[in-house]
């Protein structure tokens, strides 16, 4: 393992948070507001650790495996590191812990944040905590890659190593070209619903930063009340729209924006995920109607929008579902559990996995009912090996493991039951708000610091896919 070549290539992380911590103190400059210095320094500091190796340590042609995961996994901790600077040194209720609580949360696009009252944080810090959310939404390593000159072998061990393997077998182009597919569909989205956004009477700051949250499924908004705040149907409307965008397979949205608008309805995993939403809407519409909200209206407007938020990971909030109706709740914890599709910026267990899942009950119950059928199931016309069937259904065991121990944990040091599920899951799926006391009008200030760093473990675990964190605490047993 040569250590030259690591922080060659993580120092290149450090470049990119530097360009965006320079933006956020320029947005500063313009509001005059107190995180112009906070966040200049921040800049400055990240571009000198991130400079001198890039220069200093030459360029390699290749690394191994083992390199390219311990690349992928610092850099990522090293972001957040970076992340925690800005909100440091401004202060506030900016504790080391609460700062590294926000600054996962960002990166992560959890959206999980200890804010009680985001609109007294300065414009520049809020564009920064906002820009954490587009730096992850596409994936560190991935959008650093997408911008920086190309690096030969390098570049394709550090996106196979950053992207989900699931996603990977969706993603049928060469890796220098997928990451041109993944960096024009996220610019793209963003700039459209910027400017979807300022035509429904959004300023250019609040436009930006929903965007950044909305495309990158984040859900940080400059707003205490969050897209409640805007009372505005037209906005909802928007938003949700670019939620569900956000939500499908980027190589699939890809051939939808080149002229084939139909392609990601041939793909069984979006049509799974368009109907367990619409379903879910549908459901929790008339568990709502008569009970929450008198009209069919209102009932469908909140109802849609919790439930597109929640099942693409995305956090937003126009009304509190910690109230509603106990199957409504239901419901969007396991739409929590489940997210969106693979090769998107969701988080969770991914449709995906959902539907290998299924996949393999139906081989199983064939071969009990006729044993010497061979059964080789498939989706999308493609026959799906046995490797992938066993890694989705051991990933979504220990995806479910990890929340309850994470429960159990919160649990014990006094949290209650419902809070420590719901931000268990909440936070391992990078949803944001779970129910109880950090429901859609909640936060998680109140948790205990031990808490809040067992809750960042797990939106660290549930961003890298667990496991390539795991992997990379395991290095030493690696031959």
């Amino acid at each position: 393992m040569r250590l030259h070549v690591i922080l060659r290539y993580v120092s290149l992380v450090l470049l990119l948070n530097a360009v965006f911590l320079f933006l956020s103190a320029g947005v500063s400059l313009i509001h005059s507001d107190t995180a112009f210095l906070p966040l200049l320094y921040s800049a400055v500091l990240s571009l000198l650790f991130g400079v001198f190796p890039a220069i200093f340590v030459p360029s390699f042609e290749d690394i191994t495996n083992r390199e390219g995961f311990i690349i992928v996994v610092l850099g990522w901790l090293v972001s957040c590191l970076a992340g925690v600077l800005p909100y440091l040194l401004w202060g506030g209720v900016f504790s080391f812990t609460n700062a590294w609580f926000e600054s996962v949360s960002g990166f992560t696009t959890t959206g999980s944040s200890i804010l009680a009252d985001i609109e007294s944080i300065p414009a520049g810090l809020l564009f920064w905590r906002s820009s954490t959310h587009w730096i992850g939404g596409i994936g560190i390593i991935v959008f650093a890659l997408s911008v920086l000159p190309a690096m030969g072998r390098v570049r394709m061990i550090l996106y196979r190593k950053e992207m989900s393997p699931i996603a990977l077998k969706n993603f049928r182009y060469r890796t220098k070209e997928a990451l041109r597919v993944l960096l024009t569909v996220y610019v793209g989205l963003t700039l459209l619903e910027t400017f979807a956004l300022i035509a429904c009477g959004m300023n250019l700051f609040d436009a930006v930063t929903h965007s950044f949250a909305t495309i990158a499924t984040g859900g940080f908004s400059p707003k205490n009340l969050s897209i409640a705040y805007y009372d505005s149907v037209a906005v909802e409307v928007v938003v949700m729209i670019f939620m569900v965008l956000s939500g499908i397979n980027f190589a699939l949205l890809f051939g939808a924006f080149s002229g084939n608008v139909l392609e990601p309805l041939r793909s069984v995993t979006t049509r799974y995920y368009l109907a367990a939403m619409a379903l879910s809407v549908v459901l929790i519409t008339f568990f709502l109607h008569g009970r929450a909200y008198p009209g069919w209206a209102d009932a469908l407007r909140y109802a849609s929008f919790q439930v597109i938020s929640i099942g693409t990971s995305t956090g937003f909030a126009t009304a509190d579902s910690s109230v509603w109706h106990p199957l409504a709740v239901l419901i969007l914890i396991f739409l929590t559990l489940q997210c969106a599709c693979a090769g998107s910026t969701s988080g969770g267990i991914k449709a995906d996995r959902i539907v290998i899942f299924w996949q393999a009950v139906k081989k199983r119950m064939t071969q009990i009912e006729h044993p010497a059928a061979v059964v080789k199931p498939k989706i999308d016309g493609v026959v799906i090996d046995g490797d992938s069937v066993e890694y989705g259904v051991m990933y979504i065991s220990l995806y479910i493991g990890i929340v309850f121990i994470s429960a159990l944990l919160l649990t014990a040091m006094g949290v209650d039951g419902l809070t420590s599920f719901s931000g268990s899951a909440a936070t391992m799926g990078n949803v944001g708000p779970g129910f109880g006391t950090v429901g859609s009008t909640g936060n998680f200030s109140h948790i205990p610091d031990p808490g809040k760093w067992v809750l960042s473990m797990t939106m660290l675990l549930g961003r890298l896919e667990i496991f390539g964190f795991l992997l990379f605490f395991g290095m030493s047993k690696w031959e």
